[in-house]
């Protein structure tokens, strides 16, 4: 995510009943409970969205007058209305295994495995396993998935999984197949599966607006896949854990959810991010609280939710990003007792304004009622040629838009920079505009692998000491392997 961002801010909330805080209401109907209270949306990049977009508060009463027991932090329901949880039951599992033992298998990639991870607990709610065709085109072709109420749920991108030609032809007509994990471990059962076909080009069009060569994810995870694909529900057998030493961060959206009211949230906003958080991020995520604040909200709680699957060969790893985030509340940055840091396991796409449709719908399953959006949200350089590959304004733009994300406020950025005379990140003053410094992630990356200090105040000590470690360990690598080819 670049530096150079955008927050187009709503003037003050009394200067439009659409924009009522919670107080206010609170007064204007004599304290009275509101059940399902729906607070207008506050910030939009379209100014007709307010009169589609009703954000629901389900579970308080008017804020001012709660009980801390009677507040929830589930403002939001899930996607479905239900949470999903495809996780065998404890005292079931024996069974299940044994069951899965004598079913024919498919084995799974390691990304096959974080979409495994990302159904089971709830992130694609209501979806209940890797999608069958009529579901693969519902996404593929409208972004979004019918229910059978008629209602309409965001599905910006095909959650599926497929196979080869071997594999067919060993589920036969088998109804159930097992799921084997990439070390040969049972993971779940798939069951009543649909098998039809993968056609690769039209995937990658429509998922990325082209079939450029060189996108990460597609060379990663598609272009060597089957020719088929293969859709049913998931028992998973029990819980996806990793084992690196991160796995508590790995919050489910009903864990999620119940650190919210354990914290007593009456808001929760949740910012992504794939890098290093600089202190332009943090003056973005504290000036959103602060503004929730002025709307009459009294707690509300920050979601940084990194995001924890796939992602391409030069981004920063997770472990060194995890390291790098525990700085930045050690350090003061971000406060501890208003921020829950958790991992989003879902795989990376760079897919823009396609993938940032994901990106927010996933949060509205785990209890977010605000999304933050930035400048070119889940974008990249184009693979062949010297520019982004998506339009940096229409990732928020189609957020404002998206069917089937209606009760999720977004809130997009204004612009950080460096301040060159205050020596610190600051929001853009056009006014004195050569005072100001972009800096890309793109170049922080590069400032702490040529061993370079950024600018004083763009990042906490501890957290750039982290990034600097990382890349003299690389470059140790480099060196010792270079040595070895040499000698050898």
């Amino acid at each position: 995510m670049s530096l150079t961002v955008k927050l187009h801010l709503a003037a003050a909330a009394t200067a439009s009943p659409r924009l009522c805080s919670p107080r206010r209401r609170h007064r204007e109907t004599g304290g009275a409970k509101l059940k399902n209270a729906r607070p207008r949306a506050i910030y939009h990049a379209n100014p007709l969205s307010h009169l589609a977009r009703q954000p629901k508060m389900l579970g308080r009463n008017a804020v001012g007058t709660s009980s801390p027991s009677s507040i929830r932090s589930s403002l939001i329901d899930p996607d479905g209305g239900v949470l999903v949880d495809l996780v065998v039951p404890e005292k079931d599992r024996v069974l299940k295994a044994k069951e899965a033992e004598a079913l024919p298998r498919a084995r799974l990639t390691r990304i096959d495995l974080e979409w495994v991870h990302v159904i089971s607990e709830g992130w694609a709610s209501p979806l209940k396993g890797f999608m069958r065709e009529d579901q693969y085109l519902q996404s593929l072709h409208f972004n979004c998935l019918r229910m059978e109420d008629g209602s309409v749920v965001n599905m910006s991108l095909p959650i599926v999984l497929a196979i080869d030609d071997g594999t067919k032809d060993a589920i036969g007509t088998s109804q159930d197949v097992a799921l084997v994990g990439p070390d040969g471990d049972l993971l779940a059962i798939l069951r009543s599966v649909e098998i039809y076909k993968h056609n690769k080009e039209e995937r990658i069009a429509r998922t990325w607006g082209t079939t450029a060569p060189g996108l990460p994810y597609v060379e990663e995870a598609i272009t060597p896949a089957g020719n088929w694909l293969i859709g049913g529900d998931l028992e998973v057998l029990k819980p996806i854990k990793y084992n690196d030493g991160l796995d508590h961060y790995r919050l489910s959206p009903k864990q999620l959810r119940k650190e919210f009211d354990r914290r007593q949230a009456d808001a929760v906003f949740a910012f992504q991010l794939r890098n290093p958080v600089h202190n332009g991020h943090a003056l973005l995520m504290n000036d959103t609280r602060r503004r929730l604040l002025e709307m009459g909200f009294e707690n509300p709680i920050l979601l940084l939710h990194p995001l924890g699957g796939y992602t391409k060969a030069d981004d920063v790893p997770l472990d060194v990003r995890m390291e790098q985030h525990s700085k930045v509340l050690e350090d003061g940055v971000l406060d501890p007792k208003t921020t829950v840091v958790s991992i989003f396991p879902s795989p990376m796409h760079y897919a823009g304004p396609t993938e940032v449709q994901w990106h927010a719908k996933a949060r509205i399953n785990a209890g977010a009622n605000f999304y933050i959006v930035g400048r070119d949200p889940a974008g990249m350089g184009h693979p062949t040629e010297k520019r982004d590959l998506y339009d940096p304004d229409h990732g928020k733009k189609v957020l404002s838009m998206a069917p089937g994300l209606e009760k999720l406020n977004i809130l997009p950025f204004k612009v950080a920079a460096y301040d060159m005379v205050e020596k610190k990140m600051a929001f853009f003053d056009p006014s004195r505009a050569k005072d100001f410094l972009f800096i890309s992630g793109t170049k922080m990356r590069t400032f702490a692998r040529n061993g370079e200090n950024p600018p004083d105040g763009f990042m906490c000590p501890g957290g750039w000491e982290v990034l600097v470690k990382y890349y003299e360990s690389l470059q140790a690598e480099e060196t010792k392997q270079q040595a070895t080819v040499l000698s050898a």
